[in-house]
């Protein structure tokens, strides 16, 4: 990203990442991972709602369907145990 549109981008995660600091570009890179994390949570148990198999989500996320089933499938099974997935 260049300096100049980093510093007129609003968005301050933009500027941020574009920081000189290591700290500060870190800390962006720990954020969007979480986010990531969570975005990914939302839409995999979305698709499982929708009646997608594990394989045809670890299609699209481009990884195997053991690692997409062991990152996820505790949701489905709390909630067939009658728990909240986040509890888990």
């Amino acid at each position: 990203m260049h300096t100049d549109e980093s510093v007129n981008n609003p968005d301050p995660m933009v500027r941020s990442a574009a920081s000189a600091d290591p700290a500060t570009g870190l800390s962006v890179v720990r954020a969007l991972r979480t986010l990531a994390d969570r975005l990914e949570d939302v839409h995999v148990a979305s698709a499982r709602s929708q009646g997608w198999s594990w394989q045809a989500i670890a299609d699209v996320l481009q990884i195997s369907r053991q690692a997409v089933h062991q990152k996820h499938s505790y949701r489905e099974a709390a909630e067939a145990a009658g728990k909240d997935g986040n509890d888990v």
